[in-house]
């Protein structure tokens, strides 16, 4: 009897012991970045905008890759905040509770990073923000938060740079009537987006720098998109007929949703229009001759970016020995200039 009951306790022993063993190797391999798969977690400001939605595209590409190359599944779960930022602290607060590996946030508001970062962390969950730079004092609050985007300087001097050139080429190609001065209108993102505000200023900045003799007669926010700006320039073209001669947008779509109204109150006179971030409609436009150019920020690059620095952080990894990361944070996208021909 004794014997039977001493089989006993070992086995329940033997069993605890597989157990903990079992335990520590689940618990290193996650140390470790031995994973089978990841599910990321992708926010989105706003899934209708022309941008996001491309790199929307390219980060589903990018999984699809990495699966390939690494034989790891991954789960995308892509959330539509559709601009409403309780909307998407609650999507945030959703796939923590789930345990998803890592976030990768477009915010819709830039100034409430923070609220996003506290769940994170207590959950130990790395986040990835993108396109919408949270505040530095937000970026510091844990070393587990990242963020990829473009410089926004660079992307208006760039632009800048394209009407400047074609002015310094001939100048009546800018100066359409050619009474000395460049008169223009300003079409802007949000208000509250830093990309807007740099890109508004920078992108003048560049052109008075260059002796580009400027008037302004009007400017106005159209939120990125493309209805608003044709709106827009439909009322400014009715206030101020035959003067435009530039339009400068802080994007592609609003540059197109000139272009629109351009086109739908049958102006035959010369307006040059100049966007930023490349996107494949905004290209075909240029194409098309109705963008003077447009500043690309390589898409590609972008979401390589955000994935890579999401996969090495849900594997344990270190994201600044896959990418070259400027203070250990951030990632900024390649840009060129693109000029219709």
């Amino acid at each position: 009897m004794r014997w039977g009951m001493g089989w006993a306790v070992l086995a329940v022993f033997a069993g605890s012991l597989i157990c903990v063993l079992f335990f520590l190797h689940g618990l290193r391999s996650r140390e470790t970045g031995n994973k089978t798969s990841i599910r990321l977690g992708i926010f989105l400001y706003r899934g209708d905008d022309t941008f996001i939605s491309n790199v929307r595209l390219a980060l589903e590409e990018q999984a699809k890759a990495y699966e390939q190359k690494t034989g790891i599944k991954v789960v995308l779960n892509i959330e539509d905040a559709k601009e409403n930022q309780i909307t998407q602290n609650s999507q945030v607060e959703r796939l923590i509770s789930l345990g998803y590996d890592a976030l990768c946030v477009n915010a819709v508001d830039r100034s409430m990073a923070a609220g996003m970062i506290e769940q994170a962390r207590a959950a130990d969950v790395p986040v990835v923000f993108f396109n919408r730079e949270p505040v530095e004092e937000d970026m510091r609050l844990w070393e587990k938060v990242y963020y990829v985007g473009v410089d926004a300087r660079e992307s208006a001097v760039l632009q800048g740079e394209i009407v400047l050139n074609a002015y310094r080429r001939d100048p009546l190609s800018i100066d359409l009537n050619g009474d000395g001065k460049v008169s223009y209108v300003l079409l802007e993102g949000e208000s509250s987006h830093q990309d807007s505000l740099i890109r508004t200023e920078w992108s003048v900045q560049t052109l008075k720098d260059g002796r580009v003799p400027l008037e302004k007669l009007t400017g106005g926010i159209a939120n990125w998109e493309r209805s608003q700006a044709s709106a827009l320039t439909q009322q400014w073209l009715e206030e101020f007929p035959g003067e435009i001669e530039l339009i400068i947008s802080n994007n592609d779509d609003m540059a197109l949703g000139a272009a629109d109204a351009i086109e739908r109150m049958g102006i035959m006179e010369k307006i040059n229009i100049v966007g930023i971030d490349g996107t494949p409609q905004g290209v075909q436009g240029l194409e098309k001759g109705k963008l003077l150019g447009t500043v690309q920020s390589d898409q590609s690059e972008y979401a390589h970016a955000i994935f890579t620095i999401a996969a090495a952080l849900a594997c344990g990894e270190d994201p600044g020995e896959k990418l070259e990361l400027v203070d250990e944070k951030y990632y900024w996208s390649g840009q060129k200039p693109l000029v219709r021909e």
